[in-house]
Formats: structure tokens, C-alpha cells, sequence
């Protein structure tokens, strides 16, 4: 009988030792498995009939279900009837008991769900749920509804969910969307982490849908133009687009009044007033190698974590929970992920061309590894999908490291570095559609290691200043009018700027000519930058702005 006693024994065993027993133990039992040794029991299951073998131990271990199927009337019988799942699906599960995996297909993925739920294997339901996510290209999204809505599976509902909010553009331009209900169109647009690249794209999908029946939405169209944040519209988009939407003139007044009469803000009663992704409820989170978390009330910093990386020159994206770190080294082609809300780290797949100093990107889901060095200036890409792995794509035009990059308006901008030639003021501007770099205008100089960010439209790149004694230089491109313009310096040069928008508000993070640690924000009214609260770490490579709850989860 264990004991709480034995139980604190383990505890103190050297976890290596502990890693150890675990491994030779789990080895016997599925020797004991593979070799029908010491069976107690044994499942009689259809199509075809079959017999399967397993520990009665084993499987109450690993599911209620069979806990309470031992503790029942025909719990001591040697042979055990199943009757609603098929052999093979039953051996699938039984085998994932023994060793927390499963042969899953996209084939029989509906029926390992059907059985693992029935078998109330919830860690084999999550991973075929996941499996079914990072194959939708083969299972299709319309099966995947169909599944869910057959097996009551909330985790395959959050799931699908995720997926429709990631990958809205493309859902929204399919024959499925025209027919979500309004109570499923409404859940996807008021979330905050709609993936678009523009307020217009989620109106252009409400219209589509709207369009397609109009006589029997017209009632429901004002609930979908509730959800669209309208004051990052401007005055004409309003007027001319929304107000005379059937029952939308409020909306459309509502969003005028706060646009054109700020100081009637506190009156005014709006759903959304903040650009999505960007709320009240996010925060920054400083990374190099402490995690220090920004504390708006407070204005303060205070370290979220510390994470040990062991070599430099790699590059860290935010990818959901999760911090990847990219390539490295000397030169490595490795990716890590740290997980923010549990603090592991995994490995995920490596990339195809290991480099250091290069630029890495998320668009559209996908990540993407550009340029930096590795036994020279590369001018690769590739990219990233958890389906595909790492693939290559059309290279640079320019090949150049320790260059910035952002994306905006989907694609992606790349600008400045070292070609090793010298630094660079050149930029390119790539287009996942077509696959293709195109040369964008030159900015008004060279710039290394910039700090870069997208923020109202725009694209904001800070400079390290000139031999750390002059102020450092800040341009602005509009990609519009593809012209770059110098804006208001900062103060004395530094480096390691970072570079982010929060709250409608540009932050730049970094240190200066006498190596403190400092955040400026742009007050864009005055022109002209406002120092914030100094971090607790002078070399701050990244900053990326993530949700409250996300760092207050633990």
C-alpha cells in the first residue's frame, strides 16, 4: 500500500535517478505488454473480432473509465465484451495507455476521437485534436465542423475557434462562412485577436456574408457591425460605408462623435474603442535574458522570469504563449520554445539553413527566418507551419544581417543591416502571394541592429545613434506613398532599442550613450519623446506586447 511516506521519498530522490527508475519501469510494462505477461484481463471487441490483451492496473491508471468499469459488476470477469468501438481504434487507445501515443491518421481520426472520448482519454483526446489542427489542409475544415459537432468535443470547439480567428482571411473568402449562423460570425469578430491586417478586412467579410442572403440578415447586420472597432475607421470610411448600413446610423454616429469630439469621449457609450490586439488588458514583456513585465498603474518594471539560453545571436519571436527562439550560435539552425504561462522549454523542428543575426517575422501564421549570417551574408528565407516544417522560399534581393524587420498591411518588411560590404539603407518589401521581393525607397541612412515597429499605419525604425554620441535618429515610412521622413530624435545614442506600439502610443526601450537603461514614448501631438520608467536591464533586444492574463496565469 503506498504511503504519504513513499511518496515523500520520491520526492527526494536526485531527479535524474527519479528520470531513471521512471524510464526502466515504463520500459518493463510495456515489455510486460508487448510480451502478454502477467495479463489480467482481456477485451472482446467487433470489426473485426479480436482479442486484446492489457493490465487492469495500467488502464484504471489512465482513464475513469476503466477504473470504474473494474470496480463494477463485470469488473472481475476475465474476458470483457466492447461493443461500440472497432478492434483496431480499441488497440490504438489500449497502446496509447501503455505509452502516451496513438497511430492517428487523417483517416480514422473521427473514430479515434468517438472512442477516446467514450474512453474518457483526455490527454489522447487532446492530441488527436491537435492532430486534426495541424492537418486541416488534408481533413478540412468543413469535416472538422461536422466532427465537432458530433462529438460534443468542447477542446475540438476551442480548437476550431482558434483556427477560425487565425485564419479568418481565408475562411471569410469561403463557401462555409456565407452559411456561420450570427451567434458564430459574432464570437469570431469581437476577439481581439483577430487575425487581419486591417479594420477593413473584417468589414469586407461582414458585408460578403451580409450580401449573400440580404432580405433575411438585414435585422442581424447591426449586431456583426458592433463587433468591427469603428474609431479606427476615418470620418469618410463612416459616412460613407457605415452610416447607411440598414440600422447602423447610431454605430455610425457613436464612432463620428468620438473621432471628430474627443473631449465627448466620457459620454459617449462604445463597445470597442481600441485598435484590436492592442487594450487596456496588455502589457509589455522586456526580454534579454530576464522577462521583465511592465506594470502600467505602478509604471514600473519587475522581472516575470529568468531563462538561461547559453549563446547569443539568436532571434525571439512571440508566437501564442510561447517565446521561440530562433537560430544562433556560432551558427546554429536550432528553434527553442519557452512557453510563458508554464516556464519549459520544448524543441521544435530546425531550421534548413543555420544562422545567426538574421530577422524572424510572423505573418499570417507562419514564421519566417530571413537573411543573417552563417559561413557568410545569406540572402535566404524560409518559413515556418506546423504542418509543412520549414520550407524556402523566394531569397532576398539583397542578402544582408543584424537587419530589422515588421510586418504590415500582410507583408513584410525588411530594412537596413550589413551586407558585409558595409551597412545598408536599403529596404525590400515581401509579398506571400506572389512570393516575391520587391525594392522599396532607401531610408534617409544606414541603420544596424535598428529598433523597429508598425504603429498607426506606419513604420517606425530607431537608429543606435552615431558612435553612441549623437542623439539617435528616428524615421517614418509610409508605405503608401513609399517615402521615409525623419521625426524628432531621441536622446543621447545607444543601442539595443527596441521598439513596440501599446496603447495607440510608440514605445521605444533600450539604453543610452552612458549604458542606463531607458523607455521613451512618443508623444506624436507634440512631437517630441517623454521619458517613461527605466527598466531593471540595460540590454533589452525585444519587447513584445502580450495580455495581462497571459503573465498573471501562474
Amino acid at each position: 500500500m503506498a504511503t504519504s511516506s513513499s511518496q515523500t521519498l520520491a520526492l527526494k530522490r536526485n531527479s535524474s535517478e527519479q528520470n531513471h527508475f521512471m524510464e526502466k519501469l515504463m520500459a518493463k510494462i510495456c515489455s510486460f505488454y508487448d510480451e502478454q505477461s502477467l495479463i489480467d484481463v482481456t477485451f472482446k471487441v467487433p470489426n473485426p473480432t479480436a482479442l486484446v490483451p492489457a493490465h487492469r492496473l495500467i488502464l484504471a491508471a489512465a482513464s475513469p473509465y476503466f477504473e470504474n468499469l473494474f470496480n463494477g459488476n463485470q469488473g472481475t470477469n476475465p474476458v470483457i465484451e466492447i461493443n461500440d468501438i472497432d478492434s483496431d481504434i480499441f488497440e490504438h487507445l489500449i497502446t496509447f495507455c501503455y505509452t502516451g501515443q496513438a497511430l492517428i491518421t487523417v483517416n480514422n481520426i473521427a473514430a479515434m476521437l468517438n472512442a477516446a472520448i467514450v474512453l474518457q482519454l483526455d490527454v489522447a483526446i487532446t492530441s488527436i485534436v491537435d492532430y486534426l489542427m495541424t492537418h486541416m489542409d488534408e481533413y478540412t475544415l468543413q469535416g472538422a465542423y461536422t466532427l465537432g459537432r458530433e462529438t460534443h468535443c468542447e477542446y475540438l470547439k476551442q480548437k476550431i475557434i482558434e483556427y477560425e480567428t487565425q485564419n479568418f482571411m481565408e475562411i471569410s473568402q469561403s463557401d462555409e462562412f456565407l452559411n456561420f449562423d450570427v451567434e458564430k460570425l459574432q464570437r469570431i469578430l469581437v476577439s481581439d485577436n483577430l487575425n487581419i491586417t486591417r479594420e477593413e478586412d473584417a468589414y469586407d467579410a461582414i458585408q460578403r456574408w451580409y450580401n449573400y442572403d440580404a432580405p433575411a440578415r438585414q435585422e442581424q447586420l447591426p449586431l456583426l457591425i458592433a463587433c468591427l472597432r469603428l474609431t479606427q475607421f476615418n470620418m469618410d470610411f463612416l459616412m460613407t460605408h457605415i452610416q447607411p448600413l440598414p440600422g447602423c446610423e447610431l454605430l455610425a454616429f457613436k464612432a463620428l462623435s468620438w473621432i471628430g469630439v474627443p473631449t465627448a469621449r466620457p459620454m459617449i457609450n462604445m463597445r470597442f474603442t481600441e485598435p484590436r490586439g492592442i487594450s487596456g488588458e496588455k502589457t509589455m514583456l522586456a526580454v534579454y535574458p530576464k522577462l521583465l513585465q511592465y506594470y502600467k498603474i505602478e509604471d514600473e518594471w519587475q522581472e516575470y522570469a529568468s531563462i538561461e539560453i547559453g549563446y547569443g545571436g539568436y532571434r525571439t519571436i512571440l508566437k501564442d504563449d510561447n517565446l521561440l527562439f530562433v537560430g544562433g550560435g556560432y551558427t546554429y539552425n536550432i528553434v527553442r520554445s519557452w512557453n510563458i504561462r508554464n516556464k519549459t522549454w520544448q524543441y521544435l523542428p530546425a531550421m534548413n539553413q543555420a544562422r545567426r543575426d538574421h530577422c524572424v517575422v510572423e505573418l499570417d501564421g507562419k514564421i519566417y527566418a530571413i537573411g543573417g549570417y552563417g559561413d557568410y551574408v545569406l540572402s535566404s528565407v524560409e518559413r515556418y507551419t506546423t504542418s509543412d516544417g520549414w520550407k524556402f522560399v523566394n531569397s532576398l534581393i539583397v542578402g544582408r544581417s543584424d537587419a530589422g524587420a515588421v510586418t504590415l498591411n500582410g507583408k513584410i518588411y525588411i530594412m537596413g543591416g550589413n551586407n558585409g560590404n558595409g551597412d545598408l539603407k536599403s529596404v525590400e518589401c515581401y509579398n506571400p502571394d506572389s512570393n516575391t521581393w520587391t525594392s522599396c525607397a532607401d531610408m534617409t541612412k544606414c541603420h544596424i541592429l535598428p529598433g523597429i515597429a508598425a504603429h498607426e499605419g506606419h513604420i517606425y525604425v530607431l537608429g543606435s545613434g552615431d558612435d553612441f554620441t549623437h542623439s539617435v535618429t528616428v524615421e517614418r515610412y509610409d508605405p503608401e506613398q513609399d517615402t521615409w521622413s525623419q521625426i524628432c530624435s531621441l536622446g543621447m545614442g545607444g543601442g539595443y532599442r527596441a521598439c513596440i506600439s501599446l496603447d495607440n502610443k510608440l514605445w521605444a526601450i533600450g539604453s543610452n550613450l552612458f549604458y542606463k537603461s531607458c523607455v521613451s514614448v512618443f508623444d506624436e501631438e507634440n512631437f517630441c519623446w517623454i521619458e517613461g520608467c527605466s527598466l531593471l536591464e540595460r540590454k533589452v533586444r525585444n519587447c513584445f506586447v502580450v495580455p495581462e492574463s497571459l503573465l498573471s496565469s501562474i
